[in-house]
């Protein structure tokens, strides 16, 4: 953990393929860890004040001039604000490209027809206790998640390098409202579903 001193008020179980939704006030920590190793969790953020601003991939890609978002990058709003700040970082692979798990991604691109729990379905039903409708959530931050890019820009999801007890930390620079998600997509998390842990501090 990073140098900066924090008290954990809060440790909480995201159960595999669910997810969940709560208030993180502007300087408080949130700690996303993955406890058994090769599990996403997608992460989406909004402005508590006003919803209507909310994280986005794009913003973050420009500000960040980066693709890869790790420790000492900031995550930033579609109104060009910084949510949040990536204060540390173990195991330093994750994802910004690619939209949260749904329905129609099973079905389309896994000819998948019976009904399949999804990040995105998760994210709506979480995010609908505060006000926040399907039509609002952004591009997830997929932590952990390893999408490998190719010069001729073909994508490829890989099995996630994080191992057991590998965290995410952000330090939250405005008062926000978080979705978050144990990554339903077998793809995603190398063919099995397990929990995500979260620390509030």
């Amino acid at each position: 953990m990073s140098s900066e001193i924090w008290v954990i008020i809060m440790t909480k179980v995201i159960l595999p393929q669910s997810g969940v939704a709560f208030n993180l006030k502007k300087g408080q920590r949130l700690k996303v860890i993955d406890p058994c190793g090769q599990q996403v969790s997608d992460l989406v953020l909004f402005n508590r004040h006003q919803p209507g601003e909310k994280l986005s991939a794009g913003k973050t890609f420009d500000f960040e001039e980066s693709l890869l978002i790790t420790k000492g990058n900031r995550l930033w709003s579609n109104f060009s604000r910084v949510l949040a700040t990536i204060i540390e970082d173990t195991n330093g692979r994750n994802d910004f490209l690619l939209a949260p798990c749904s329905p129609e991604t099973f079905e389309i691109m896994y000819g998948v027809s019976d009904y399949h729990p999804s990040c995105f379905e998760n994210l709506v039903k979480s995010l609908a206790t505060h006000g926040i409708g399907p039509e609002e959530i952004p591009t997830a931050f997929n932590i952990f998640m390893n999408v490998q890019f190719a010069l001729d820009g073909s994508i490829a999801v890989r099995p996630p390098t994080s191992a057991a007890g590998d965290y995410l930390c952000i330090r939250a620079e405005q008062d926000l409202i978080v979705g978050m998600t144990a990554c339903s997509a077998e793809d995603s998390n190398n063919g099995s579903f397990k929990p995500i842990h979260y620390q509030i501090g």
